[in-house]
């Protein structure tokens, strides 16, 4: 197989959670440009449907499911909805999440609970899902965030905290399901980018980060899809347990 076939992901299937919008389209669009077909899932159908019909347009299956990833069994019920549809899941991209800034102080026991329910609890249960399932050779890619390595001058507990926990349990998945399972499992560790949450900021928020960004500029999605794409590729046969940083330079910075 040559360098730039391991990039391809004919025939193969992937389910990418959070899908509905903001980088998870981005990683839908990528996967069925390499030639995957697509389980699209989150909470909002319409926008699903939405993702499905742009994935179709590139010439690849797309199969949306409803699915709030706090729920165990709706992650099973994702899961087994991709086996019922395409037969297979070589892939599962963990990238259903939710952002506050919330000041210590003042944050509310449950503000602090949903997110972790979300980005953490939910990460561990579609790939528990996923895993389940998956055969030799399959990949788990976790979106994390630089957040759960630096900070970046917001009031970020609750969502530093599980993107931390996320690498963490990155690492501990690798190392349970490497062996056992032939499972490779990864995290993306974004820094700021073209998305739904950063439109959100305020004005001159990101420019005030840019001194700490080498690279001078926040990142495109299609710059981050193309590392997401690599990771679960074969091409990165032999990566696994590891948090990539995709941040324009930020965390170390």
């Amino acid at each position: 197989m040559s360098i730039l076939e391991q990039f391809r992901f004919d025939d193969k299937v992937v389910v990418v959670t959070g899908a509905s919008s903001g980088l998870g389209v981005a990683f839908a669009r990528a996967f069925a440009e390499a030639g995957a077909d697509l389980v699209l899932a989150a909470r909002r159908a319409d926008k699903l449907a939405a993702t499905a019909n742009m994935v179709e347009e590139t010439g690849q299956r797309a199969h949306t499911v409803v699915t709030d990833v706090t729920s165990p069994q709706e992650c099973t019920a994702m899961i087994d909805a991709a086996i019922d549809t395409f037969g297979r899941v070589d892939v599962l991209i963990n990238n259903a999440g939710i952002g506050t800034a919330v000041p210590a102080l003042r944050e509310t026991p449950e503000q602090f609970t949903s997110v972790m329910e979300i980005n953490l609890h939910g990460t561990y249960w579609a790939a528990q899902a996923a895993a389940s399932v998956m055969e030799p050779g399959s990949a788990i890619i976790n979106i994390t965030s630089i957040l759960g390595l630096t900070t970046a001058a917001l009031p970020q507990a609750a969502y530093s905290s599980s993107k931390a926990g996320v690498i963490g349990l990155t690492r501990d998945l690798a190392q349970q399901w490497g062996t056992r399972k032939g499972i490779r499992v990864n995290a993306v560790a974004p820094g700021f980018f073209e998305s739904e949450m950063t439109a959100q900021y305020k004005p001159g928020y990101l420019e005030s980060l840019q001194p700490r960004m080498l690279l001078g500029r926040i990142g495109t999605p299609d710059e981050l899809a193309a590392t997401v794409v690599w990771l679960a590729s074969p091409a990165a046969g032999y990566v696994t347990g590891q948090t990539i940083a995709v941040d324009g330079g930020m965390s170390i910075a």
